[in-house]
């Protein structure tokens, strides 16, 4: 994580605009959306503390296990609600890639903490490519549903805006969602690039 401070800022802007964008997501009306949106905006918030350039921050030496604690929490639990959505099992992946850098960074050699500033080498070769080639699978899938389907035609004269089916607000917009997690899938494979 802690690269170069351009790119640095840039992928922190993008996890906090994604984590504040998951927060508004959270007032939906459907309670399965508010779980989902709630484990996205802590991963797009500690994603974007993680992605703070070295020369602005170095985290105390503890830090790095403490982000290792929750994200090993919050595997647990998006397993647990693997039961019910699919797309939670993504959650435990996610959170289970943020334990592994987070070990990572505390094993790494360098500054107090195992804060490193070098790129490459202190991960695990074939643990690392494997999360790489998930999530950049992830991000090209997810890129794919963002594409635009042929329009619908009207469903007819009687179709009352705000009917079945129809979305309540823009927070409940799934492009909106998914433009999210795509943005997020990005940042986890810079992240994981600079190990």
């Amino acid at each position: 994580m802690h690269g170069p401070a351009s790119p640095g800022w840039l992928l922190v802007a993008l996890c906090a605009a994604s984590g504040a964008y998951c927060l508004l997501r959270m007032r939906s009306g459907v309670e399965e959306q508010r779980r989902a949106a709630g484990s996205e905006a802590v991963m797009g918030f500690a994603m974007a503390a993680m992605a703070v350039p070295a020369a602005v921050f170095s985290p105390p030496a503890w830090a790095w296990p403490g982000y290792a604690l929750v994200f090993g929490v919050a595997a647990l639990r998006s397993l647990w609600w693997a039961r019910t959505s699919a797309h939670h099992l993504h959650h435990s992946v996610g959170a289970a890639a943020m334990v592994y850098m987070s070990v990572v960074m505390t094993l790494s050699p360098g500054s107090p903490g195992g804060h490193h500033h070098a790129h490459g080498g202190s991960g695990a070769p074939l643990l690392t490519g494997a999360l790489l080639l998930y999530f950049a699978g992830y991000v090209l899938a997810s890129g794919a549903r963002l594409v635009p389907a042929a329009a619908a035609p009207a469903s007819g004269a009687g179709a009352v805006p705000g009917g079945a089916g129809a979305v309540t607000g823009w927070g409940d917009r799934p492009e909106l969602a998914r433009a999210c997690r795509l943005s997020m899938g990005m940042a986890m494979v810079a992240m994981l690039l600079t190990l």
